[in-house]
């Protein structure tokens, strides 16, 4: 028995499922029952009847479906699979920055640990973030963890002070802008789609600029027949295979080597063992859900 058959028989037994975030490598897409950007796949999860989630992905990731889903047994298959952006901002640093901005509301990127969630007056995503500031009373924000993204919803809020927290994803903030016009040159009639975790000089060049789902709906509707990918190399995967027919240039340096680390024989060892298992204190839970909940209640306003 191969190791795809293995994690199938697995699967079955333990009452799974598995998830996989869209920069996973494309043999671990493939074993997922549902693949996309962090936040669907825990609302996803949510929504199944499994008692059982294996997260592929990294650690803010599966605590945000645990957040989601505390009743659930959820798995991250390899406990080293951190992401460097959310460790950039902890709780016992934003702690005294809630207190000397007393009047600020605190808009925590998904891309944070639940016990940062846990001290935010609202989440956001990539694809929400502009709304969801748009959508707070205050006028002073602050933006935790990445600065990029931060920038970029202030392009939309000149009325709103955006205090930036300096936290940035290295796979996002290291695309630049010599490599895109080489690719450019290469490829002139690609569009080109970049993620809101890129430079402002990065996305000033953009034809399009969101979200890895936001990616795939302008890739399906747009004219174009090429584009070139500015985020994490394997989102091209999943590109290809879900607007087939269409061209998609990855950029090459763009790797991040902690959603590498998952493997078909980790999902095999976590399925067989259920760990290394997330597990969150109740009170963290509790006051991590709230700033989630809201944040989906203001996507339901569309």
């Amino acid at each position: 028995m191969n190791a795809v058959e293995r994690i199938q028989e697995l699967k079955a037994q333990r009452k799974a499922v598995i998830l996989a975030h869209n920069y996973q490598p494309p043999e671990v897409q493939d074993v997922a029952d549902y693949v996309g950007d962090s936040l669907g796949l825990s609302q996803q999860a949510a929504s199944t009847d499994a008692e059982v989630i294996i997260f592929c992905g990294v650690d803010f990731m599966a605590e945000s479906a645990k957040i989601l889903s505390p009743a659930k047994k959820v798995v991250l298959p390899v406990s080293e699979a951190m992401c460097p952006m959310s460790a950039m901002c902890t709780d016992l640093e934003l702690a005294p920055i809630k207190e000397k901005y007393p009047e600020a509301a605190i808009v925590a990127y998904v891309n944070t640990s639940a016990a940062v969630k846990a001290l935010a007056d609202v989440c956001c995503t990539s694809s929400n973030a502009v709304k969801v500031v748009g959508k707070m009373p205050q006028k002073q924000i602050i933006f935790v963890p990445d600065r990029n993204l931060g920038a970029y919803v202030q392009r939309f809020h000149p009325d709103k002070e955006i205090l930036l927290w300096p936290g940035y994803c290295h796979t996002h903030h290291d695309i630049s802008v010599l490599d895109l016009k080489e690719l450019k040159r290469q490829h002139p009639q690609a569009k080109l789609m970049v993620h809101p975790e890129c430079t402002p000089e990065v996305i000033d060049m953009a034809d399009h600029v969101s979200s890895t789902e936001g990616m795939i709906k302008f890739a399906k509707n747009d004219q174009a027949k090429e584009f070139i990918v500015g985020t994490e190399v394997d989102m091209t995967y999943r590109l290809r295979k879900v607007v087939p027919g269409k061209k998609f240039i990855s950029v090459p340096t763009a790797v991040c080597p902690n959603m590498k680390m998952t493997t078909l024989s980790s999902i095999v060892k976590a399925l067989e063992e259920l760990s290394p298992e997330i597990v969150l204190a109740p009170e963290i839970i509790e006051a991590a859900r709230k700033p989630l909940e809201l944040m989906m209640e203001i996507g339901r306003g569309d």
